[in-house]
């Protein structure tokens, strides 16, 4: 009879018993506990972040979430715009509205125009007003090259306007305005109250009036005694001078330059201005031709200089 006995209520075992998966085995050697990761835990556990970190991380995404859906059914349902208009109205009942404009940087033009802009929204609330807008509409104004407008709590509207500096006068379709370099036109002008300054005439005189400026700027002498110009064709200058006597120039930026730059010279030696003569033409320039008054013909001298000149002409001075 063998030895081996069978103790009742128990069971013997050939082999392991089988484990339920995320079950807990203990080794005998050391009592240590090992856990079966799974596919998910090892990714996890390969990420460079600390599993509190990852908690928080994503604790704020749900938060995050529930704001943005909040917002976007508070901005399905107009809520935004609601909340803001009774804030606006809340803050002009506390005297945060719209009650004064400091306006700087007028010289010239009519300030009456900035506050009607200004003070002439349909809400008045410091809150409400739109900056952008109101400077595109002072931006209209023919007057203003820029402007800048700022708050100024509780109840002042600052507006910084640069002024366009004119120029010159432009008659066109029998009307007369005041123009910049650019030829932005400021305002209408009648003739009694036109300024001291050169008069432009012809369709588009006003887009020419910088391409004048610098011509003008090759003969200083002359720039001050220029009474107006015509833009005539399209393609050339007649200029106008106080004393009466129009010069005709020929076409093009150089050889009009260089024409007028010559008649300043003609005109220092033999003093041409002043003398009665009606015209002055230079547009061929191999030719330097006066016009003189009906009424009579050129003195002794006239006929001097007038040879003087065509010989300067000849010579390549014109």
């Amino acid at each position: 009879m063998s030895d081996a006995r069978i103790r009742r209520g128990s069971t013997s075992r050939l082999s392991p018993p089988r484990r339920k998966s995320g079950t807990k085995v203990t080794s005998r050697r050391g009592g240590r506990t090992l856990k079966r990761q799974s596919f998910a835990d090892r990714i996890i556990s390969a990420i460079p972040v600390s599993e509190a970190t990852m908690q928080r991380m994503a604790t704020w995404g749900i938060v995050g979430a529930v704001i943005v859906a909040a917002v976007g059914g508070a901005g399905y349902f107009g809520l935004p715009g609601m909340m803001r208009m009774e804030f606006a109205q809340a803050a002009a009942h506390a005297g945060f509205e719209v009650d004064k404009v400091e306006v700087r940087g007028v010289e010239r033009m009519d300030e009456l125009q900035v506050y009607n802009i200004a003070l002439g929204q349909v809400d008045r609330s410091m809150v409400n007003v739109d900056l952008p807008k109101l400077r595109g509409d002072l931006m209209k104004l023919g007057w203003v090259k820029d402007a800048r407008v700022s708050r100024r709590l509780p109840d002042t509207l600052v507006v910084d306007i640069v002024e366009r500096q004119p120029v010159a006068v432009w008659q066109h379709g029998g009307n007369l305005a005041l123009i910049d370099v650019t030829g932005a036109v400021l305002q209408p002008v009648s003739q009694q109250t036109m300024p001291d300054l050169p008069l432009v005439v012809g369709p588009s005189a006003n887009l020419q009036t910088a391409n004048l400026g610098k011509l003008m700027d090759a003969a200083p002498a002359l720039k001050p005694m220029l009474a107006g110009a015509t833009w005539v064709g399209d393609r050339r200058w007649d200029l106008r001078f106080q004393s009466g006597e129009t010069l005709s120039l020929p076409e093009g930026e150089k050889p009009a330059s260089a024409a007028l730059l010559n008649f300043a010279r003609l005109d220092g030696v033999n003093h041409l201005l002043g003398r009665g003569i009606v015209r002055f033409d230079m547009r061929d320039p191999s030719k330097f031709v006066l016009r003189l008054p009906k009424d009579r013909g050129p003195k002794p001298e006239e006929k001097t200089e007038t040879k003087a000149a065509e010989a300067a002409s000849k010579d390549g001075e014109v």
